[in-house]
């Protein structure tokens, strides 16, 4: 399973999902999705602009979780 936190990451610096559109030029469709962890699939240049946004790594936006407890968590 791919846990995606970005959620965290914009609720630690107060944005909404307005801001972030805006800041990086991805569509809100794509956020929301990255948001609610309900996207099937993420283009490349989505993670980077998310990425150069946030001043983060890959690592840090996205994590893989293995195991038969991954859903649950």
């Amino acid at each position: 399973m791919i846990k995606c936190h970005l959620s965290r990451l914009m609720g630690e610096r107060k944005l909404k999902i307005a801001d972030v559109s805006r800041e990086t030029g991805l569509h809100r469709n794509t956020i929301t999705l990255l948001y609610d962890e309900t996207a099937a699939r993420v283009d490349l240049d989505a993670i980077d602009r998310l990425c150069q946004f946030f001043e983060i790594g890959v690592g840090d936006l996205l994590e893989y979780r293995a195991g038969p407890d991954a859903a649950k968590a």
